[in-house]
């Protein structure tokens, strides 16, 4: 319809918006890399973080089948009495399912690389593909911590690979809470809480890691004390 001269001076017709608009409203999985630093590099710390991770998965696994073919193999990341993956590999904290843990590792880390690759890639999930990756990264976490207390106070011991994927797994569940959060529909005290854990998600991951690093150094200070 053509448009009077007043019209035209009030501001462009309405009408369909071009591809790609977007309005406020529930989170349909577009406008994943926007709203400051973290959510764009999102994509990057699943890629990187779950490649690390699937490589330790993956060295831990080849390490347990050496020790299975020769029960007097010493894994190469058996360093000294503290930091020995051979003594951790042998408990029953490692086969908790009735198999090694690394290959839940291998499994959950290759979806993780394949999910921030996809996401580099263009690709958009809708809330529910989300809500399956926030349910695994906590139960990640949440068995992550788990060994973190039997290896400092049942086994006494540490195993550098599973170190490392203590330390991807953190990160990896911080920012996937903090995405889905900052994209849920919260009460307003909520939506104050889950800004002010924004606005410092860095600081907040420095204090979990300082956390797990303070509980390591006092368990097993009596040795450190010695190296030192």
């Amino acid at each position: 319809m053509r448009r009077s001269p007043a019209d035209a001076a009030e501001g462009p017709a309405e009408g369909p918006e071009p591809d790609g608009a977007s309005h406020a409203g529930p989170d349909t999985g577009a406008g994943d890399a926007e709203g400051g630093p973290y959510p764009r590099l999102l994509p990057y710390l699943l890629l990187v973080g779950g490649a690390i991770g699937l490589i330790a998965a993956f060295a831990l696994t080849v390490e347990r089948i050496a020790l299975l073919k020769d029960p007097a193999y010493v894994p190469s990341c058996s360093i000294n009495p503290v930091l020995s993956c051979g003594s951790v590999m042998t408990t029953p904290q490692a086969e908790l399912f009735g198999f090694p843990n690394p290959l839940l590792g291998i499994a959950g880390f290759a979806i993780v690389v394949a999910v921030g690759a996809a996401q580099l890639a263009g690709a958009r999930f809708r809330p529910w593909f989300w809500a399956g990756l926030q349910a695994g990264a906590t139960a990640g976490a949440v068995f992550v911590h788990w060994l973190i207390y039997h290896s400092l106070y049942t086994i006494g011991a540490l195993c550098p690979y599973c170190m490392v994927v203590w330390a991807v797994t953190m990160p990896i569940f911080w920012y996937v809470t903090l995405r889905n959060l900052s994209r849920s529909r919260l009460s307003r005290p909520a939506r104050r809480l889950v800004e002010t854990a924004v606005a410092y998600h860095s600081v907040a991951l420095t204090v979990w890691f300082l956390g797990v690093l303070t509980l390591i150094g006092i368990r097993f200070w009596s040795y450190w004390s010695t190296v030192i």
